[in-house]
């Protein structure tokens, strides 16, 4: 279904999904998608085109998504289309005003926009920009859009699902510092606020996902051959969520690398400063 190799089939073991069960919960409501253009955003929101759910589709590709709007409105779901850059808070405070006059309130929140930077610390003296605008769209557009939302969701016992990484519960990588700090923080926040959060009756949802086949990761050429997720799969996952309210989804092998993480902490550091020395060296060489 997922056009996997038998390792990816291995790897990606996830619940089975079960369409009917994710229409029957999402008939009628209203859900937000943020990062709606491509990739995992795009993919679920298709994947709901049969439901009479509203959709309001957030990115920046404001054609992209009009595209998306036309086919998915065949089926029974209707679209809005709100075109917005959620790194410049002015943008961010557009889309709020507009979901406060929603007249049927919000029901559903899938947190998913993001941008990943590979680049070395030793190439980044003069571009701070990187940690601001990754900060902006992973940390601060995220947390701003829930302060706001969660009074909404509160009165639909509403449900907020986190499309996060495996990075954050793995030791750090060099060359990823911009990202993993920044879908770090969230990840924090996030689980911080679980608990206040389902006392006011509103679930809450965080995918730690592997390598996904979406544009952003193809800059990273090392990535070309990985085994990746399906977006279509993930999609899938978020279904699957909110029918069941499953607070946390990973995959079965996560555990082996948080262990790993943990019981070889000092050698991995000792061995990571080597590799990246061999690698300057060979590439100097070469």
């Amino acid at each position: 279904m997922y056009d996997y190799t038998l390792l990816e089939r291995l790897l990606f073991r996830f619940p089975s999904f079960d369409h009917q069960k994710m229409k029957s919960e999402l008939d009628r409501k209203t859900i937000l998608i943020t990062g709606a253009s491509s990739g995992i955003g795009q993919a679920f929101a298709f994947l709901l085109a049969d439901t009479t759910a509203h959709l309001i589709l957030v990115a920046r590709r404001e054609s992209d998504m009009n595209a998306m709007k036309s086919e998915i409105e065949k089926g029974s779901a209707t679209v809005t289309v709100f075109p917005a850059d959620l790194r410049i808070e002015e943008e961010r405070n557009g889309l709020l005003a507009y979901l406060h006059q929603l007249p049927d309130g919000l029901d559903v929140l899938v947190s998913n926009a993001g941008i990943s930077i590979n680049r070395p610390i030793i190439e980044s003296f003069d571009r701070y920009h990187d940690f601001t605008r990754t900060m902006a769209i992973n940390y601060f557009a995220p947390v701003q859009l829930m302060l706001s939302l969660i009074p909404l969701l509160e009165k639909k016992n509403g449900q907020i699902v986190n499309v996060s990484t495996i990075n954050v519960l793995l030791h750090p990588f060099p060359h990823w510092a911009a990202y993993q700090a920044s879908k770090a923080a969230f990840d924090t926040w996030f689980r911080s606020a679980g608990p206040e959060l389902t006392i006011k009756n509103i679930s809450t949802t965080t995918l730690y996902l592997p390598l996904v086949k979406t544009p952003m990761i193809k800059p990273t050429l090392a990535y070309k051959h990985s085994p990746a997720m399906s977006p279509v799969h993930v999609a899938e996952l978020i279904g699957h969520a909110l029918y069941t309210k499953r607070t946390v989804y990973k995959p079965w092998w996560l555990f082996l690398g948080q262990v790993t993480s943990l019981v070889f902490r000092r050698p991995i550091d000792w061995m990571v400063p080597a590799l990246l020395k061999r690698k300057e060296r060979d590439s100097r060489n070469g």
